[in-house]
């Protein structure tokens, strides 16, 4: 059901108040009156209002000040002012202490209704907006961010600091490790929080358009520019870019972008007019950009420019501890997304989880989960249930939690006697010729593993 919207209706007229509040309600609004300043104050204390219609002149005040104290107070709330005394400079006045509009008595009831239902507009996409940003603010909280580690623990407290100060930033680390859930959190945390994060993959565009990507274009600049186009830095402009895959940006395109850190402005292609920008600059990388610039395939001053504070994330496999927290919480997710009861894990597969060596990291992990919810039917998932390559690599690698030697030798023949038996359809004597025994032996040993015969 639609919410129906609050308006606080200020006017010391009592009968054209009455008369106009049983035009908003009958338009299904739900409306409060006040006869004063004092009074409309009294109402602002207890309750919201989403719309406050205002005459300007009042016996205890002016609706100037109620809007100026509104705004204060309340700035998503959208203040009308109705007058007989209209002027130019009043208008003007109101306009810039934040009035939504200015209307004068005798009031045209169908104009005032197109100027309430375009207010409702403006507060609804504002509150979204506010919503919107808090719930980014809340994901990206570093308390929200999976990891308990010592590695992680570490990060963190980098971050911490970081997020006080506005220096560019290059965060290193393999793929999947989340170097860009950890630029939103810095930028989410900092001083530049309520303006623009934009995110530009400088690998997955193609070569021939990055420049005009990042720094826009002019009319006729190449063939298809029809108008101009700002580009992702002027979009950013207060805010946080995010320069993903930093390393594979052409060499050419790396001597503009060492222009930009160092005036702070930007050429859109076709253009010779430089445009001022206000950017925080986050990079990263899972290249060594040390070793590229030794290879002569990163600028040595660019590197330096953007390594002003370097931030390592470790690998999945340097933080074990955090494997369980993270595989639990991709499982809650997905079992939310794919409307299914939640799921748990054995002992004997959460071993295996930690004992991967996680190449993918953080990104691979969360792959796993979603694959196990989607084709596990029972809600217990056992190491059966994991991808081959894990159960295999759990079986053959030694971690300081150390091994069940008995244990692991029984998995592994029991894994090579089902696979025998499948490639045999089942005939125990093939199986046993594929696995160099005798069919008595094999048979025993399927006794002594509990399989079926």
């Amino acid at each position: 059901m639609k919410e129906r919207t609050r308006i606080l209706l200020i006017d010391d007229e009592e009968s054209g108040r009455e008369a106009l509040a049983l035009l908003l309600r009958n338009a299904g609004h739900l409306v409060t009156g006040a006869a004063s300043g004092g009074e409309a104050a009294q109402h602002l204390t207890r309750d919201k209002f989403d719309i406050i219609i205002a005459d300007l002149f009042l016996p205890d005040t002016n609706g100037i000040d109620i809007l100026k104290n509104v705004k204060r107070d309340s700035p998503l709330t959208e203040v009308i002012l109705i007058t007989g005394h209209a002027s130019a400079e009043t208008a003007v006045r109101a306009m810039k202490e934040g009035a939504f509009d200015y209307i004068t008595k005798p009031l045209n009831v169908d104009e005032l209704k197109i100027i309430i239902a375009k207010a409702v507009e403006k507060h609804q996409l504002l509150s979204e907006n506010v919503y919107l940003k808090k719930q980014l603010r809340d994901k990206f909280e570093f308390a929200n961010i999976i990891g308990a580690s010592p590695a992680m623990q570490q990060v963190f407290a980098l971050m911490k600091r970081i997020v006080k100060t506005d220096s560019t930033v290059l965060i290193t680390g393999e793929s999947g490790t989340g170097k860009e859930i950890v630029a939103k959190a810095i930028h989410f945390n900092g001083a530049r929080r309520d303006r623009p994060f934009i995110a530009v993959h400088c690998g997955a565009i193609p070569e021939n358009l990055l420049e005009s990507e990042l720094f826009g274009y002019v009319k006729g600049a190449f063939t298809g520019a029809a108008r101009d186009k700002i580009g992702k830095f002027e979009a950013a402009s207060g805010g946080t870019i995010f320069l993903d895959e930093i390393g594979t940006m052409p060499i050419q395109l790396q001597t503009k972008l060492l222009r930009v850190l160092q005036e702070q402005e930007v050429e859109r292609v076709g253009s010779t007019r430089p445009i001022k920008i206000d950017v925080r600059i986050i990079s990263a990388t899972n290249l060594d950009l040390a070793e590229e610039v030794r290879k002569g395939t990163f600028r040595e001053d660019l590197y330096y420019r953007l390594n002003v504070i370097p931030l390592s994330l470790p690998p999945l496999r340097e933080r074990v501890e955090d494997i369980l927290p993270l595989a639990k919480h991709f499982l809650a997710k997905y079992c939310k997304e794919m409307q299914r009861r939640p799921m748990t894990l054995t002992k004997e597969a959460v071993e295996a989880l930690e004992g991967y060596r996680w190449p993918g990291n953080v990104r691979e992990l969360e792959n796993v989960m979603e694959r196990v919810v989607a084709l596990t039917e029972a809600d217990t998932i056992t190491l059966h249930d994991l991808p081959p390559n894990i159960r295999q690599e759990s079986l053959t690698r030694v971690t300081e939690r150390g091994v069940d030697l008995v244990k692991v030798l029984a998995e592994i023949e029991r894994s090579m006697i089902s696979d025998a038996l499948s490639l045999t359809d089942g005939v125990k004597a093939r199986a046993a010729a594929l696995l160099n025994l005798n069919r008595t032996t094999l048979v025993e040993k399927m006794r002594r593993l509990g399989m079926p015969l």
